[in-house]
Parts: structure tokens; sequence; C-alpha cells
């Protein structure tokens, strides 16, 4: 597959697994994170905004793989 095509398919699943994750994101922080101490929400909303890369990294690695020859 040549990387144009794995560019155009990766931002296209970047874009629907954001859109997912954050909608996750806010139902989780507004339903179990509110009650919690505010260093414990402080640690939650730093976790939850950077929790998104992660699975992401792998996707993002096939996205600027070179094409075969």
């Amino acid at each position: 597959m040549k990387q144009r095509n794995r560019k155009l398919i990766g931002t296209v699943l970047i874009l629907v697994f954001v859109c997912v994750y954050a909608l996750v994101a806010m139902a989780l922080a507004q339903g179990r994170i509110t009650e919690a101490s505010k260093p414990v929400q402080t640690i939650a909303y730093i976790a939850l905004g950077l929790a998104w890369v992660l699975p992401l990294l792998p996707l993002i690695k096939w996205m600027e793989r070179k094409d075969e020859a």
C-alpha cells in the first residue's frame, strides 16, 4: 500500500478514535472524577488528556512507513 493511502486511512481512523475517546473521557470526568479531591482530579485530567496518544502510536508509525519498492 502506498504511503499516501496509509496516511488517508490513518487520518480518518485518528479522527474517529479521538472523537470517541473525547466522549468517553468526558463521561468519565463528569461521573467519577468530580467527587474526588483536587489533586486526584488534576492527575486524572492530565492522564485523560494524554492517554489518547499511546494507542495511536502504532498507527502513526504505520502511516509514516516508507513505500515498498
